[in-house]
């Protein structure tokens, strides 16, 4: 699945059934070779499916910060330090750290966008096969799939928050090239952005079987006077039971109508469960 929907909205269902889930745990293989190896799939391919995190303060700000009541001190991701704007995005990044408290899409509890949901401070699961690798991220909603058989981005895209994601392999290293993007996200809590025209390269390579390198180049001639790439660490969650819980904080408004509370009193609503009715 593409997530095309998802990806433009932001929103929407899961669309994996728990059947769906269970058939691509089975089809994807976690052993660890002896002595240990980094997992790999019958194929001989690293497999990165697990449920991973960073622990960096990534999102709070991608450039070193400190003096923030909202962000804790950080050296950094971004290689060199320094996010190289051109002057008038400059200008616009400055009107968005302003406003961060109110503008950053994250509030609307929005897809993040790539590479941001990969540093966001919650959990996210992969699912490997040997055609791609679908990515389920805790906050919202949203599914991100990278194609590793041999295709090509489309020639029709419009745009989506996630991108169009097309992997490659180099050694035991998955590169992944990413493009047709929306303005509709930003990189992080302190309102670096992008145009449509970003293209990020991901590279994703095993530390060891419990720990990624992530490493992604970014590219945008309408906001970055070059390229620019940041760094992060990705950790393998290993708690006993820890699983992903679907982060539907965008319609907390909604939940004092679910579930549905019986009223006689009140008539239903067309087309609702039974017992709802108009609050």
């Amino acid at each position: 699945m593409s997530g095309r929907i998802a990806s433009r909205r932001g929103g929407g269902a899961w669309l994996l059934t728990l059947a769906g889930t269970l058939a691509l745990v089975l089809m994807s293989s976690v052993a660890v070779a002896a002595g240990g190896g980094i997992p790999r799939l019958p194929n001989g391919k690293p497999d990165f499916s697990g449920i991973w995190e960073t622990t960096s303060a990534a999102d709070d700000g991608l450039e070193p910060h400190t003096d923030r009541s909202d962000a804790p001190p950080s050296a950094g991701v971004v290689e060199g330090n320094v996010i190289p704007y051109l002057p008038k995005a400059l200008e616009q990044r400055n009107r968005n750290f302003e406003a961060r408290n109110t503008a950053d899409p994250r509030l609307k509890g929005w897809t993040l966008g790539t590479p941001r949901g990969i540093y966001f401070r919650e959990p996210f699961q992969v699912f490997q096969r040997p055609n791609d690798l679908k990515i389920i991220f805790q906050f919202g909603q949203s599914i991100r799939t990278i194609y590793t058989n041999g295709s090509e981005h489309p020639d029709d895209a419009d745009g989506w928050l996630l991108g169009d994601s097309r992997g490659r392999w180099e050694g035991d290293t998955l590169i992944v090239d990413v493009q047709d993007f929306t303005d509709k996200t930003w990189l992080d809590r302190a309102g670096d952005f992008h145009s449509p025209d970003l293209h990020v390269v991901e590279r994703w390579r095993f530390l060891d079987p419990n720990t990624i390198a992530y490493r992604a180049t970014l590219e945008d001639a309408q906001v970055f006077s070059r390229p620019w790439s940041l760094d992060v660490i990705l950790y393998r969650h290993r708690e006993k039971n820890f699983q992903l819980i679907e982060d539907y904080r965008s319609t907390l408004p909604f939940n004092q109508y679910y579930p549905p509370r019986p009223d006689n009193s009140k008539p239903p609503v067309d087309g609702a469960p039974p017992g709802f009715t108009v609050p």
